[in-house]
């Protein structure tokens, strides 16, 4: 049954290849403009600006065609190897233009600071030996950002993640994705409930181990909280407020002798400091009805003296009123002998005493609620469980139809891509129930009318896997949002017709995405709109250089790929590729 038939069958959705073609009128893309690349690894410095189809990049084995590709994914990397700078330089820096036709982020980069440059996203990384800097539009970025700016517009598909493509536990995720338009918004829910499942399940557990605690251990906890709760504490901070007390009351003596002669020294019968400002006073203001240049000095006097009987006023009533209170004195020092202990028992600091009452309490309180409610939690995880397995079985079914969708249009992409033989199927086994529901999800292939199914993992070529891969790839990327799509040896193991097909493949691809891809295969590598050539040279130095390749150079480009030399048998097939 064709998958047209299928979807209409069971889901009254659009059709995937009309959406695909929707969005090929439209092209409103973001896409990588222009990277610019400065010591890294063996560049020294090197501009290059794609096309919005397809981009080819081809070269000599080992002349470092895959480093483009990784500085486009190192530009948006968590981790980076301060390895990547070149020999003798300080800093690498990897610049890339985005050109957005696309998504509205402006209130975004307001959010975060960033200025608005119109459809363009300049994303600059630079790595140091000390750290790496990252930012857009000039704005420092934390990596969160950037891990959200490569969601919504980059794919790349290197063997690394070809072997996470291979992985059954990867295989849940990528239907999830495939359907998440429609069962999405229920899986997020499942999701959000099963964590409460789990929560209760772990009160549970903590309620079941409190309720086996010794009556004797319930004492003495019951004994530490009353303890600390009698000494009903003033403040985090109340032995420190009360030494500043004792520090006044021990010295009491001391202090009404320093403050009384201070008084006195400023403010006594004869010879005091007042006495002697006054005359002073006496002579200026004479002097100032002479020369007004003295006013101000006559004011200043008039001000400090001001002062001083304030001052004389204060030290009078603190001696006056401070008192040798031996019973306040008693008191004091019974409170911080009792806070002590708490201190020694409890924690170092009236803080920590605190904080340790805090936890006690909760402890307590833990107890004595998970005695009484240990059936009513029990209650509410059965309820949580049934509610949950009604929410999985409904998830279950969808995934169940649209495991049978995605697998008749991978079988359709396989046998356009010279697999005509090819069986894929995505099977689906019950399990416990978990945070992704109830469902073991598995992708199953053969490739031969005489094998049965068999583990993705388990198919037998290179080029069977690059096929099955890039037959993945294209179903997702017309159904995702992400335009740039970048495949690392996409074509690994393929030649003849098979070469033909995936060429086919990209092509279409092409239409509504970005493609940045490297090829080892003339065919594929005829296609393209923009054709990159990588060349090694090693002279005083090993340098990777980046051509773009036009007219004859292209050509010549070509032959090589297809007959491993350059002759006229070979230039006249490169010719027709093009042609073609």
């Amino acid at each position: 049954m064709k998958a047209e038939k299928i979807i209409s069958a069971f889901f009254n959705v659009k059709n995937i290849k009309n959406i695909a073609q929707q969005k090929t009128l439209s092209y409103s893309i973001i896409m990588i403009k222009q990277i610019k690349i400065k010591d890294y690894i063996l560049i020294d410095e090197l501009s290059a600006n794609f096309h919005c189809g397809l981009n080819v990049i081809t070269g000599e084995t080992g002349a470092g065609k895959s480093i483009l590709i990784s500085a486009i994914d190192l530009a948006f990397a968590n981790r980076v190897s301060k390895d990547v700078i070149k020999t003798g330089c300080e800093k690498s820096i990897i610049e890339l233009t985005i050109e957005n036709n696309k998504h509205n982020l402006k209130n975004i980069f307001e959010e975060n600071g960033i200025d608005d440059f119109g459809n363009e996203i300049i994303l600059t990384k630079e790595i140091t030996q000390n750290g790496v800097r990252t930012r857009v539009n000039g704005t420092l970025v934390n990596q969160d950002f950037i891990k959200n700016l490569r969601s919504i517009f980059l794919d790349i598909h290197s063997q690394h993640q070809t072997y996470s493509f291979l992985q059954p536990k990867y295989h849940i995720t990528l239907l999830d994705t495939y359907a998440k338009d429609v069962y999405g918004q229920k899986l997020e829910e499942y999701k959000s409930l099963y964590q409460e499942y789990t929560n209760l399940k772990a009160q549970l557990e903590k309620a079941k181990n409190s309720a086996d605690i010794t009556e004797s251990q319930l004492e003495f906890l019951q004994f530490q909280v009353n303890e600390i709760e009698s000494a009903e504490i003033q403040s985090p901070t109340e032995d420190e407020e009360l030494n500043a007390e004792l520090e006044v009351l021990e010295n009491a003596e001391k202090l009404k002798e320093l403050t009384g002669s201070s008084y006195w020294a400023i403010n006594g019968d004869d010879g005091s400091i007042l006495e002697g400002l006054s005359k002073i006073k006496q002579n200026v203001t004479k002097a100032a009805s002479f020369d007004e240049k003295l006013n101000e000095v006559e004011q200043n006097l008039i001000e400090c003296i001001e002062n001083l009987h304030e001052i004389s006023s204060e030290l009078r009533n603190y001696s006056q009123n401070l008192d040798n209170d031996t019973e306040r004195l008693n008191e004091i020092q019974e409170r911080l002998f009792l806070l002590d202990k708490l201190k020694r028992k409890y924690g170092g600091s009236i803080e920590e005493v605190l904080e340790t009452h805090k936890k006690l309490s909760e402890e307590l309180s833990s107890i004595e609620f998970s005695t009484k409610n240990i059936e009513e939690l029990e209650e509410l995880i059965k309820n949580a469980e049934k509610n949950l397995l009604e929410k999985a079985r409904e998830i279950s079914e969808h995934r169940q139809n649209y495991a049978n969708v995605l697998s008749v249009y991978i079988q359709e992409r396989l046998t356009k891509l010279e697999l005509p033989k090819a069986r894929f199927e995505i099977t689906i086994r019950e399990k416990a129930l978990s945070n992704d529901g109830i469902d073991d999800v598995e992708f199953l292939i053969s490739t031969n009318v005489s094998e049965d199914l068999k583990p993705l993992a388990k198919v037998a070529s290179g080029g069977e896997i690059s096929r099955v891969m890039l037959a993945i790839k294209s179903i997702f990327a017309q159904t995702d949002d992400i335009d740039t799509v970048i495949f690392d040896e996409i074509d690994t193991g393929i030649s003849g017709k098979a070469s033909q097909s995936v060429a086919d493949e990209i092509v279409e691809l092409s239409k509504f995405h970005q493609i940045i891809l490297i090829t080892h295969q003339a065919i594929i590598a005829s296609k393209a709109d923009k054709h990159f050539y990588v060349r090694k040279s090693q002279e005083d130095e090993t340098k990777v250089d980046v051509y773009v390749l036009t007219g004859d150079n292209r050509i010549k480009a070509l032959a090589e790929l297809a007959g491993g030399e350059i002759n006229n048998q070979s230039i006249e097939f490169a010719k027709s590729l093009i042609e073609a």
